[in-house]
């Protein structure tokens, strides 16, 4: 039987940076999602981690997603797959940790229920 390959620590390093940052916003759970690491809020995705351990695929409107893509495209992209998606993809190895928190806290407010963004609100 041969043995599975140990994620580097970098990729166990960045995951735990993504699932700390996602599970700190309300209501936010994470589930498998096409065998990688989901985040969801009210079953709504919000990012997942993709197959190759390195890139996240995060909730993002076109507009941003643009803007992103134009000023950091060795960070942000996205592949033909996602090119007609709200989606946009992140390279872990390159995305600062408080960039990764803000987007995260963005995609959470467009997939949560508004009178959840607004208690959020309220309460910071």
């Amino acid at each position: 039987m041969p043995l599975k390959k140990k994620p580097s620590r970098r990729i166990v390093v960045a995951l735990s940076n993504v699932r700390k940052a996602a599970l700190s916003l309300p209501e936010t759970e994470e589930r498998p999602c096409y065998g990688t690491p989901g985040f969801r809020v009210r079953k709504k995705l919000m990012a997942r981690l993709r197959e190759d351990g390195e890139t996240l695929v995060l909730t993002m409107d076109f507009d941003s997603r643009a803007i992103l893509m134009r000023g950091e495209p060795d960070v942000f992209f996205i592949t033909d797959h996602y090119r007609d998606y709200p989606y946009v993809l992140i390279n872990l190895n390159k995305v600062t940790q408080s960039t990764l928190a803000r987007l995260l806290e963005d995609a959470w407010e467009q997939v949560a229920p508004k009178q959840l963004v607004a208690l959020r609100r309220k309460s910071s």
